[in-house]
């Protein structure tokens, strides 16, 4: 059966620690293998891309593989994505013929689709991931859809693990001021991975900005299997008191979702308050800071904290070329 990489919930907390401890491995130069030689990897971009689009081809490359990049309605034709419909608008190929043709030339299929932010019943469903996962014959790797990012939440707990070693930790996921409502897919997976691996989670967010329901009841269940527990307040100042770890990143509400502007006038009175500076970091225990980059300097962070010697988001986006690597490693070499 073919495996994928869709969500870390897909995978136990052996499983995901055997992908960091794969991901520390190929960053030491411990492990120079090339399990990819002679074989393709296609990577799908809906979307703009930095970090995972060069950590993406860099990393099939140094397994010995070779990167086909394809951008739908660019260098590749327009994709549907749904079942059933007339495909007499816009779009030119169905998922169903364009992923199973890829899978005859390649090991595995990488496939970003950000949500558009205009249905939220819709896409918490994450629709086009999903469709490829359905009719893909070899192994699916989320680069981010509308509800996960799984290699950058991985990448997070490896760079966690790195900095402050092993165990738990008490960790903090703020939400933070950005001119524009953005997808839930980081908090999303980054929350979830935390607790997965057992630390000691605190969401802080303004009023209306929670996270999906359904997402919330898993995140505190894999916390109560992994011996943590979380906790959500709407206390920005507070919710740094003793954290480990700040990790900044904005979302949109769902209150307001299709309307951004209505979000925007929403979020406009928390623009001073939620912001990462350095009074907050110094209520923490000495915590270091993290964001998936981009990021919007002196709204989300000032520069005074993301240039400290506290801030790791650079060791953070290095981190997502080992991961991945070990993700592509497991998924199509076999490797443990």
């Amino acid at each position: 059966m073919t495996r994928n990489f869709l969500t870390t919930s897909d995978w136990t907390r052996d499983e995901l620690e055997g992908l960091l401890d794969a991901a520390l491995r190929f960053k030491r130069g411990e492990d120079t293998s090339q399990p990819l030689a002679g074989r393709s990897v296609a990577l799908v971009f809906f979307n703009p891309s930095l970090r995972t689009r060069a950590s993406m081809q860099v990393g099939v490359y140094e397994l010995g593989g070779n990167a086909v990049v394809l951008e739908p309605g660019g260098t590749s034709w327009t994709l549907e994505h749904r079942e059933g419909v007339v495909m007499d608008g816009d779009k030119t190929e169905h998922v169903a013929e364009f992923v199973r043709v890829l899978g005859r030339y390649c090991a595995a299929v990488g496939v970003r689709t950000f949500a558009a932010l205009k249905n939220w019943e819709e896409e918490r469903r994450d629709p086009v991931l999903n469709a490829f996962a359905k009719y893909s014959e070899v192994p699916i790797v989320n680069l981010e859809s509308a509800m996960h990012h799984p290699c950058q939440a991985s990448a997070d707990m490896m760079t966690i693990r790195e900095k402050l070693g092993e165990g738990k930790k008490r960790v903090l996921l703020t939400w933070a001021w950005h001119p524009k409502p953005l997808p839930m897919a980081v908090p999303n997976s980054f929350a979830l991975a935390a607790a997965q691996m057992g630390h000691e989670l605190t969401i802080a967010h303004p009023p209306g900005y929670e996270l999906d329901d359904a997402l919330v009841s898993e995140i505190n269940e894999r916390a109560f299997d992994a011996g943590a527990k979380v906790t959500v307040t709407n206390d920005v100042e507070e919710a740094f008191d003793g954290a480990q770890v700040v990790y900044a990143k904005s979302w949109g509400s769902r209150l307001f979702y299709g309307n951004p502007a209505e979000d925007v006038e929403e979020r406009a009175p928390y623009r001073k308050q939620w912001i990462v500076d350095e009074e907050k970091m110094r209520r923490t225990d000495s915590g270091v800071f993290m964001h998936c980059l981009p990021v919007r300097r002196n709204c989300i962070v000032t520069d005074g904290v993301i240039d400290s010697p506290a801030s790791v988001v650079i060791d953070q986006a290095e981190n997502r070329l080992h991961v991945q690597k070990a993700v592509l490693a497991k998924l199509i070499g076999g490797k443990s």
